[in-house]
């Protein structure tokens, strides 16, 4: 009896991620036809367990712009769509996905976030400029003022370690009262 590896998917308007998790698969076969059937078969685990899995997927897929990357861990496909439109769900049919078929979330994108553009550097800001960001108004160009100067040199004065009017240290002199530590609470 064969097993089912665990399949994680995402889409963009053009094309579907495929990741099938499948450590050290050995023998692995992918097979994918241009009506949209997704096969896999491979071995794997000490007891060289035999792995299967069948997709129908809801689309036609272009199988020669198709790409597909056996790796250790997992083997990877970008199946490129017959049709740039946004699929509703991965699978044919009415049938609720199997459970080993899995959203692929750190690859997944909203259809209103898709702009077929690349990554997070080419996001649509609606023309804010952040030029100025760092002059946030209502302070003034010097915020701090001009006396502050920030430096790690400033030179401490240690305690003075004579008592001018020759008594001992921790004495106090004539009215006025020392805390003493020992009167503190």
């Amino acid at each position: 009896m064969s097993r089912h590896p665990e399949v994680k998917w995402a889409e963009r308007e053009d094309k579907v991620y495929l990741t099938v998790l499948l450590s050290d698969a050995k023998n692995p076969k992918v097979k994918v036809d241009p009506d949209g059937t997704f096969t896999f078969s491979a071995t794997a685990g000490t007891d060289n367990n035999l792995y299967e899995l069948k997709l129908d997927l809801l689309d036609k897929v272009n199988v020669e712009e198709s790409k597909i990357n056996i790796g250790v861990r997992n083997i990877f496909c970008v199946l490129e769509k017959a049709e740039k439109t946004w699929w509703k769900k991965l699978l044919r049919g009415n049938a609720k996905a199997p459970h080993y078929v899995k959203v692929d979330w750190d690859k997944w994108v909203d259809e209103d976030d898709d702009t077929g553009r690349g990554g997070p550097g080419e996001l649509d800001l609606g023309g804010m400029d952040f030029s100025k960001f760092g002059d946030m108004g209502g302070l003034g160009d010097d915020a701090m003022g001009d006396d502050f100067e920030d430096s790690d040199d400033e030179e401490v004065k240690k305690p003075e370690e004579k008592v001018d009017d020759g008594k001992a240290q921790g004495e106090a002199a004539e009215g006025k009262a020392e805390p003493s530590s020992s009167s503190l609470a």
